[in-house]
């Protein structure tokens, strides 16, 4: 390691040059970097939904459909723009009842329930196929080009007009999101550190490590917009703490009485040490994400560890690089921290430990009762401005024609005319449903089979598979809707197993069923794996539980307080936030017991001990609580994206609960753990245990 930092200090000028020449294609790569927008396509592949999805394209060359509503136009409008709309790109075909007659033949004259479905008092409806899926880029610019062509009185209702603003609008904000986060760390850091301009060369750093790891985002494929949107101002958050213990290890090494080139060899030597293992259990949380089936965690989980590296490697190369060659600036900038020093906080937690240990088990039942309560939901536009298009046509949709969610079904070839009408009827009865369509539902009524046009067959029907289409009054997520779904499910496999049930509600379902699973898994996976990490880093059997404990605590405080104010979260940050917070925060607790320790082992007297160790670290761990809220506080205010928002807000929240549980709660444990933390510890001469132990 030595030579490591030898070189970073006598290189330090190409290392500048290097760094700014690989940001440039790092810039690039990053704005041309894939973004998804559809959650629903981190589903697992093999579930009937996704397969179904898959038929829908290979098979009829569908991948998504959409609802026009028209106000206030006649037959022949209506026709006009079907045609239009149908040569935009990528519209694969446009239902409406001229599909099925033609427009001079009086519209009375189709069944009545395929009437209903397209129309209700001055509004009609059309189904609009595209050849790509929901959030195929061909799909998204053939409803921007739909809205373009249309006029007021239209509305696009379907989960690509939801997924083309939320786009928009997350594009339009990100940058501001990057913008509000440096503000607040600038201000953070003017505050709590010594230097008027080491604050820019910490953003100055990090924001390299920021363009690295965004840049190679790129070998992925595409990353989320949530990821996108979290990932600058997450890793902003997480690894601010490097930066700061890099520059006050230099410091003390330059008071020292050390030249700037050896301090800072020293400083880049303690700092590595030290933050390799603060930054496993960082990483470690992120990693754990990755074990979800839902593999968003894992697109957020891959990125974020990357991330953290990046972090790592930007501290221990650039940020010296920098603070050699602005030395001189640096230090005629330097003044006295504005932050009050922490001191006395430790005689102060150390001398009520029993209040805090009593508040501790006060606090736990309410906490694990709200943490066990709290609602979340799944419907990923409920929380989306109301004036924006999609939401508008959604809303449109559902108050004209009854309809909150329209799915398809996908069903073999080979079952018969006869069987398909039976199970058109049984799909009736079932409550919310308003119609069944498909060639079925015309064959054999006042139209007769030879004349019914090819290019509906062609939408309808394939050599493999038939189409029928089927609307519910139930909103998506929706506990009626889910067990619509089953139901409907029951139904179509009673007359061909292979039958499928594929839509923006089923997908949303199984949402629900596999996010469950992956909370269990996540939880587990991040607690053992941290857990293990303590272990080996303290060599203590005890120390583990008493850390996590710690941290966990704050997580139960954290994600229980929306049960008690009403809030409804979004399904992902019930999975995500725990393991962020336990990843992220557990650092300040290890950072504590680390210096409650050395001074056990010195044979310091337990409470002595503790109160040294937190006097020293407490400031530390006030600065990094506050940078890392000061990154994500303002994105959750600012967001119109609840996703955002609630993730951001909750990462804010959490980070100064576990600041809290670990300058009070954590002191009491071990204060009160003390004997039982010396005896299950293995790092130490035994004599000096032995010693340690006859004094607690």
């Amino acid at each position: 390691m030595k030579g490591f930092s030898k070189a970073i200090v006598k290189l330090r000028v190409p290392i500048l040059i290097l760094a700014l020449i690989l940001a440039i294609p790092s810039g690039i790569s990053y704005l041309h970097t894939k973004v998804n927008y559809d959650m629903l396509t981190y589903l697992p592949k093999d579930i009937d939904t996704m397969v179904g999805q898959d038929i829908l394209i290979d098979e009829f060359g569908t991948g998504a459909f959409s609802m026009c509503i028209v106000d206030g136009m006649n037959e022949k409008q209506v026709s006009a723009l079907k045609k239009e709309i149908e040569a935009v790109d990528h519209v694969k075909k446009v239902l409406w009842y001229d599909s099925f007659l033609s427009t001079q033949i009086p519209m009375e004259m189709l069944p009545e329930e395929v009437y209903d479905a397209f129309n209700e008092g001055d509004a009609t409806m059309m189904f609009v196929l595209f050849d790509e899926s929901t959030s195929g880029d061909g799909t998204m610019a053939a409803v921007e080009e739909i809205r373009r062509i249309a006029d007021k009185d239209v509305f696009l209702a379907g989960m690509t007009g939801v997924l083309v603003d939320t786009r928009d609008l997350s594009d339009a904000e990100a940058p501001i999101y990057v913008i509000i986060a440096v503000i607040l760390a600038t201000i953070v850091l003017m505050l709590s550190m010594d230097s008027f301009l080491i604050p820019f060369l910490f953003l100055a750093s990090i924001g390299l490590a920021i363009i690295y790891n965004l840049g190679t985002n790129f070998f992925l494929g595409s990353i989320s917009y949530v990821t996108k949107a979290l990932a600058a101002v997450l890793q902003l958050g997480v690894t601010m703490d490097y930066s700061i213990f890099l520059w006050h290890s230099y410091l003390a090494e330059l008071e020292s009485g050390k030249a700037k080139e050896r301090a800072m060899e020293d400083a880049i030597d303690e700092t590595f040490s030290s933050v390799i293992g603060s930054s496993v259990t960082t990483i470690a949380g992120f990693i754990a994400l990755c074990f979800m089936s839902f593999t968003l965690g894992l697109d957020l989980g891959l990125v974020m560890a990357k991330g953290v590296l990046f972090g790592v490697i930007s501290c221990v190369t650039i940020l010296p690089a920098m603070i050699l060659v602005l030395d001189r600036v640096l230090m005629k900038t330097r003044h006295k921290p504005l932050l009050p020093d922490l001191r006395g906080i430790g005689r102060f937690v150390t001398g009520h430990y029993r209040i805090f240990a009593l508040l501790f088990v006060i606090l736990l039942v309410p906490a694990v009762y709200g943490y066990t309560h709290t609602q979340v939901y799944y419907n990923l536009d409920s929380t989306l401005p109301r004036d924006l298009p999609s939401i508008v046509a959604n809303q449109k949709q559902s108050e004209d024609f009854n309809t909150g969610a329209t799915d398809m079904i996908l069903i073999g070839s080979d079952v018969s005319e006869r069987d398909i009408k039976i199970m058109s009827r049984e799909l009736k009865k079932i409550d919310g449903v308003n119609y069944v369509l498909g060639l079925n539902s015309i064959k054999g009524g006042a139209i007769p089979a030879e004349l019914i046009p090819d290019r509906l067959k062609e939408a309808l029907e394939s050599e493999n598979w038939q189409l029928l289409i089927l609307g519910s009054q139930y909103q998506i997520a929706s506990d009626e809707v889910n067990t619509q779904c089953d139901q409907i499910e029951s139904v179509i496999k009673q007359f061909d197993p292979r039958a499928m049930l594929i839509g923006e509600a089923p997908c949303t379902r199984d949402l629900i069923h596999v996010t469950a699973k992956d909370f269990a898994t996540v939880s587990s996976v991040s607690i053992g794996v941290i857990f293990l990490i303590i272990l080996l880093v303290f060599r203590s059997i005890s120390l583990p539980f008493i850390l996590v404990m710690t941290i966990e605590f704050g997580i139960f405080i954290n994600m229980g307080i929306p049960a008690y104010t009403g809030t409804v979260i979004p399904f992902i940050a019930s999975i995500v936030i725990g393991t962020i917070q336990l990843g992220s925060t557990v650092d300040y607790a290890i950072l504590l017991t680390t210096r409650y320790r050395r001074e056990r082992l010195s044979g310091t007297e337990k409470q002595r001990a503790v109160e040294i160790a937190l006097d020293a670290s407490a400031k530390s761990i006030l600065v990094s609580a506050i940078s890392f809220f000061a990154a994500t506080f303002g994105v959750g205010v600012y967001s119109n994206i609840d996703m955002i928002s609630s993730l951001c807000s909750l990462m804010a929240r959490g980070a100064l609960i576990s600041m809290g549980c670990v300058l009070f709660a954590l002191p009491a444990f071990l204060m009160i753990f003390d004997r039982v933390i010396m005896a299950t510890s293995t790092k130490g001469k035994k004599k000096d245990q032995a010693a340690v132990l006859q004094s607690a």
